[in-house]
């Protein structure tokens, strides 16, 4: 980069050694605050007393996985296995002893398929792989059911199986890096889904030169992003991409504001955003990202969602939740770059 994200040095900034920053122990400790949001069901809350959504709830099951807690993490998979829907969806929230939101989010259906390759990358269970396949292959099924000619996938159905009338442009980007996985486990098990690749293809496609499939998100930190950390857009593209959206989304020693117009810096954002940048080779600027977010760490090894400049106020109100810790997990993995899983979402070919 030209611009803000590559001046760290230029500016004296200490980049800071990533195994100096969250040691293996600190990591696990991190993976112990997920694990006791995990329900004797198998779901993963947001916070105690909270929500899950299928998203977020494989976003944890990930980082277990990662920090060692493998019977956790297919806990957590089986919980999905148990309340996959009879079309292959899962419904978008749900609370311990019912269903919060029963909308179909398409993205969260098809993450599946990612958090599935990657507890695979870490155990090479070849049997876990195969149990999953019933699951992961009615996912991707559901979710392509709603895939236009164009190539973009509608966001959502409603409980009663009409589709909203748009697609977004994280999800979609989100769903285009299931759609690889996804293949990657059908291959891996001798399953034939071309119609996977091709799918993906036509995402990617519109993704890449069509941003007016998608309703206009522009404030949103995630669809700056998202479309390099998935893959969607690689290479000078992306390297551009992520240049021309440093200084609208960075508070430069803090990290990345959720949203262009508000000072408000979340560390799953931060944190991703840091893996992002390691797609695109830009590795100081990823440390210096992964480094700002630790602000966000507690003492116990939890992480708040975000906080507020300058005021330094936690929000919403000192939560601490399950997805920001996973957040915090995967970037750590992606930055060490030692394991199987380490490449996942940094490295496209």
């Amino acid at each position: 980069m030209t611009d803000a994200a590559s001046r760290h040095g230029d500016r004296g900034m200490p980049i800071p050694d990533p195994s100096s920053m969250l040691s293996p122990q600190e990591l696990r400790r991190t993976g112990a605050t997920i694990a006791e949001l995990q329900l004797p069901s198998g779901m993963i809350q947001w916070f105690p007393d909270g929500h899950a959504d299928p998203w977020n709830h494989v976003e944890a099951a990930m980082a277990l996985s990662t920090v060692g807690y493998l019977d956790e993490a297919e806990r957590a998979y089986q919980w999905l296995v148990e309340r996959q829907l009879p079309g292959g969806g899962w419904h978008n929230y749900y609370l311990a002893d019912g269903i919060e939101d029963s909308k179909l989010d398409t993205n969260c259906v098809a993450y599946i398929a990612t958090g599935v390759l990657h507890h695979h990358l870490v155990t090479d269970d070849s049997h876990f792989l195969e149990r999953m396949w019933p699951t992961v292959d009615a996912a991707i099924e559901f979710v392509l059911e709603l895939q236009t000619k164009r190539g973009e996938i509608i966001w959502a159905r409603r409980a009663d199986g009409s589709p909203w009338s748009y697609a977004l442009l994280t999800g979609s980007a989100s769903i285009g890096h299931s759609l690889r996985c996804a293949s990657i486990i059908a291959e891996t098990l001798g399953h034939d889904r071309p119609h996977w690749a091709d799918s993906r293809q036509r995402l990617v496609d519109v993704i890449a030169n069509q941003p007016e499939a998608f309703e206009p998100k522009d404030r949103w930190a995630m669809d700056w992003y998202y479309p390099v950390l998935t893959g969607a857009i690689t290479g000078d593209d992306a390297r551009k991409r992520m240049a021309d959206g440093w200084e609208t989304f960075i508070i430069e020693g803090r990290g990345v504001r959720c949203v262009s117009d508000r000072p408000w810096v979340t560390a799953a954002e931060t944190c991703e955003c840091a893996m992002a940048l390691l797609a695109v080779d830009e590795r100081a600027a990823a440390l210096a990202l992964f480094g700002w977010a630790q602000r966000l760490r507690d003492e116990d090894g939890a992480y708040f969602t975000g906080i507020v400049f300058p005021e330094h106020l936690h929000f919403p109100d000192n939560e601490r939740t399950s997805y920001t810790a996973a957040a915090a997990i995967l970037a750590a993995d992606a930055i060490d770059g030692r394991n199987p899983t380490s490449t996942l979402f940094t490295d496209h070919r």
